[in-house]
């Protein structure tokens, strides 16, 4: 197996779970603090649009990974809608559905390998807003976003294998806000935590 196969694979695998830690935190939760409807929307829109520049260009692992991750995404933002979020929220994944079906449509892999890289922009700019502006991100899943940082790492080192620079822009996004978001649910941590000490410490 050489280097190109094994990132691949990870990378598949990295797909294959990176948002079923949102999706179990939902389940088991019941609730959806913090995570926004219009990010996972958005995600799994884009995930079915990678797994279709996979198809295209004979990429099996893109595909693969991409179509699992755009099934749970799928789940996520059902579930989330379910548990407290509002549909309203749903302003870019309708807008970038009948975006990528135009590209996809008109110029097949060539507008997709375009617009696929700057998705993934649409895709988390929702969730950062939401991770900067609300209070309470409970609900919000660091395992999901660590694992999406995880993401990009692996495919920008495929992208540089197989010189693909379509794979490679999405890359270096997916790392890039992922951990943006990640900074965020840390920070949030750390104020709860801070909060809780000084609750215990003003009881004592």
């Amino acid at each position: 197996m050489n280097l190109s196969s094994f990132l691949g694979l990870l990378g598949t695998f990295i797909g294959l779970v990176r948002a079923l830690p949102q999706l179990m935190g939902l389940l088991r939760a019941k609730k959806a603090w913090g995570v926004s409807v219009d990010t996972a929307a958005t995600s799994a829109v884009v995930s079915f649009g990678w797994a279709a520049y996979g198809l295209l260009t004979h990429q099996p692992y893109v595909a693969l990974a991409t179509g699992a991750s755009a099934i749970v995404f799928l789940m996520v933002t059902i579930f989330a809608v379910r548990f407290g979020r509002s549909l309203r929220e749903l302003k870019i994944a309708p807008v970038w559905f009948c975006v990528l079906i135009v590209a996809a449509l008109t110029k097949s892999e060539q507008g997709l390998g375009i617009l696929l890289p700057v998705s993934v922009l649409a895709a988390n700019l929702p969730q950062l807003r939401v991770a900067y502006k609300e209070d309470d991100l409970s609900d919000l899943s660091l395992g999901t976003w660590l694992l999406s940082m995880s993401d990009g790492l692996v495919w920008g080192a495929y992208s540089l294998i197989c010189h693909d620079m379509a794979i490679m822009v999405f890359a270096f996004f997916q790392m890039t806000t992922s951990g943006l978001i990640v900074s965020l649910k840390l920070m949030h941590r750390a104020k709860l935590h801070r909060r809780t000490f000084l609750a215990l410490r003003e009881k004592l």
